[in-house]
C-alpha cells in the first residue's frame, strides 16, 4: 500500500492543543499549524505565559488573525480535539497524569524524547514503560495515544523564511485510524508526510534515534530529519 495523500481525512476543522507550547518544539509546531490555517491553542502551567507565547506566534508572518490563543494546560486539554504533548522529559509523567480527566476521549500525540546529555553527547534514557508514548498511554487509559513529530527540527519550524520542511513524521499507535488523522495533520505542513511505523512498543526506537540526529546535526551543522524511501 503506497502513501496516498488524497486518501487522508479532512482535519482542517480540528482544534489542535499543544501542551508545552511555550517551549521551542511546541512553539514551532504551533506556528506551522497556525500558519496552515489550523486553529491552535497554546497550553502551559501558567496561563499568562501561554497567552504571551500565543501573542508572539500570532505576530509571525502567515498566521491568520485569531489562529492561535493561549490558556492553562487544563483548559487547552478540554477545548482541543487533538492534543500534542511537547513538554520536557523530566516533567512528562506529572504533566500527563494531571491531565488524565480532561484528555479522556481525546487524540493525544506524544512527541517527547527521553534523552540525557553528558560530555560525550546525547543518549537515550531508559523508560520503565518502554517509551514516553507508552508512559503517556499508561497514564491516559481513556485517551487515544500515539507517538509522532519526534524528529522535527524546532529551528526549522520556527523560521518564517522556510516554506517547506521535507521530512517524514513516523507514527506509532495501536489504532490504525489515528494514522490517517495524524498523517493529515502532518501534511498540513508543506513537505511533510505521516508514515505508520508500528505499534506503540516501537516508539522507543524512534524517540532514542533523536540522539543520533542531534549528533548528525552537530557534526554537519544541519537540521536533519527522516525521509522513508520507496513509500
Amino acid at each position: 500500500m503506497a502513501y496516498d495523500a488524497s486518501a487522508l481525512p479532512d482535519v482542517s476543522g480540528l482544534i489542535v492543543g499543544i501542551i508545552g507550547g511555550t517551549g521551542d518544539q511546541g512553539r514551532g509546531l504551533a506556528y506551522r499549524f497556525a500558519r496552515a490555517g489550523q486553529r491552535v491553542l497554546i497550553g502551559s502551567r501558567s496561563a499568562e505565559r501561554a497567552v504571551q507565547s500565543a501573542e508572539e506566534i500570532a505576530a509571525l508572518p502567515g498566521v491568520p488573525a485569531g489562529g492561535v490563543t493561549g490558556a492553562d494546560n487544563d483548559e487547552v486539554a478540554r477545548r482541543s480535539d487533538v492534543v500534542i504533548v511537547a513538554v520536557p522529559w523530566d516533567g512528562h509523567a506529572a504533566t500527563v497524569k494531571a491531565l488524565a480527566e480532561p484528555l479522556a476521549g481525546k487524540i493525544v500525540i506524544d512527541c517527547v524524547n527521553p534523552l540525557g546529555f553528558d560530555k560525550q553527547g546525547p543518549y537515550a534514557l531508559p523508560v520503565p514503560e518502554g517509551s514516553a508514548a507508552q508512559q503517556a498511554a499508561a497514564l491516559l487509559p481513556d485517551s487515544r495515544v500515539c507517538a509522532a513529530f519526534n524528529h522535527v527540527s524546532a529551528p526549522l519550524l520556527a523560521d518564517p523564511e522556510i516554506d517547506r520542511i521535507e521530512l517524514d513524521v513516523l507514527i506509532c499507535t495501536e489504532e490504525r485510524e489515528l494514522v490517517g488523522v495524524v498523517s493529515a495533520l502532518a501534511a498540513r505542513i508543506p513537505g511533510m508526510r505521516g508514515i505508520y511505523a508500528g505499534r506503540l512498543r516501537n516508539a522507543h526506537q524512534i524517540e532514542a534515534f533523536t540522539a543520533n540526529l542531534i549528533a548528525i546535526n552537530r557534526r554537519y551543522k544541519a537540521h536533519a530529519g527522516i525521509r522513508v524511501t520507496d513509500v
